[in-house]
């Protein structure tokens, strides 16, 4: 049994990857293909790693804050301008401490999202969209299989977190039972180092879930940015024009200059001759140019045309096939000849004047 398939059927199956300019206007308009996973790790390891670092100079501002407050700061007294003393005190210290941890997270926030798209800025999502508020469309949204995915990465997640978080507290759980003999310092030492282990150890860990997530989120994207068959053709219109009206303006244009060419014919002084194929007008003006030059020239038909408007206004035709096909080849039209054909010129110009009795 045969069945027989109207392909125009398939004709709208987005099958195309996006063309540049698809790639492009989509840019334009802010969708890129983007994790944010991938920024919220990074920044976490960095933070967490900066903490590792300025750790120590935290501590101190904040022993520094605490020992100067119940040491200076209560014996003074009460007044407006004392209390905005120690608050300008209080929040350059802090200011100092935080700025290293600020810093960094500002630096990884800007790294992450150009490794991911580069320098992109659109004010494009900022505009009003009613569709972003159409209960339909945020119904598809919320059962689509993009939200399944985001359920599921986010239950993946907290996996992860809380097994790295558990097995930390697992490992450490002896030198957790022996805090009740230690001091604060050495305490507040060890839950510092326990945070900060767990901290980069969930960062990397998302940051493995936030590669694979970026991976789907470009496959995403080019799976919504498809083009059919027909869209490209459509672009391609757009862009270069359509080949139909291209070529029957450059037609247009090439009777336009025929005409234009045909309608110097008679201002010609000479035409030089093949005597069949080839057919070059030649004119000296000196008021144009200081040597002769083509008005028109032509082969096969239209050196016939050039021909026949050349008897009909009785302009002097000379045969001579060398100096025929080299003008043709090599002098454009309205161009003046090289100093090559000066003389083979010049002689039939002159028995041209000879004829019309202008010399």
């Amino acid at each position: 049994m045969k069945v027989r398939l109207d392909l125009q059927y398939f004709a709208g199956e987005k099958t195309e990857k996006a063309t540049p300019k698809k790639r492009q206007d989509v840019r334009k308009k802010g969708q890129v293909a983007k994790s944010q996973d991938v920024n919220t790790a990074i920044l976490l390891f960095f933070v967490f790693i900066i903490l590792l670092i300025t750790g120590g100079l935290l501590k101190d501002t904040m022993t520094s804050m605490y020992s100067k407050t119940f040491t200076e700061y209560i014996h003074h007294e009460v007044t407006q301008e004392e209390i905005f003393r120690m608050l300008l005190d209080f929040l350059s210290q802090i200011s100092i401490a935080v700025a290293p941890i600020m810093l960094i997270a500002i630096v990884a926030g800007i790294a992450s999202n150009f490794l991911q798209i580069g320098f992109l800025f659109t004010a494009e999502p900022l505009k009003m969209k009613l569709n972003k508020i159409d209960p339909i469309q945020g119904a598809k949204r919320i059962f689509s299989v993009r939200a399944l995915v985001e359920l599921v990465k986010s239950l993946l997640k907290i996996t992860v977190v809380g097994i790295i978080t558990f097995s930390i507290i697992w490992i450490n759980r002896d030198e957790i039972m022996m805090l009740v003999d230690k001091e604060v310092n050495s305490s507040l030492a060890f839950f510092g180092q326990m945070t900060i282990q767990m901290g980069i150890a969930a960062s990397i860990g998302l940051l493995i879930i936030s590669v694979i997530d970026y991976t789907y989120q470009r496959y995403d994207f080019e799976k919504q940015n498809k083009m059919s068959k027909n869209d490209v053709k459509d672009e391609y219109k757009n862009i270069e024009g359509d080949p139909l009206i291209k070529s029957k303006i450059k037609e247009k244009q090439r009777q336009m200059a025929m005409q234009r060419m045909m309608s110097e014919i008679p201002n010609a002084d000479v035409v030089i001759t093949n005597p069949t194929h080839y057919a070059i007008a030649i004119k000296y003006d000196e008021n144009k140019a200081d040597a002769p030059y083509v008005v028109a020239k032509g082969v096969d038909f239209v050196a016939m045309r050039i021909k026949d408007i050349a008897k009909h206004h009785k302009i002097v035709m000379v045969e001579n096939r060398p100096l025929a096909r080299a003008l043709y080849d090599q002098v454009s039209i309205g161009q003046v000849i090289s100093e090559d054909y000066f003389k083979a010129v010049a002689e039939i110009l002159a028995y041209v004047y000879r004829i019309q009795k202008k010399i």
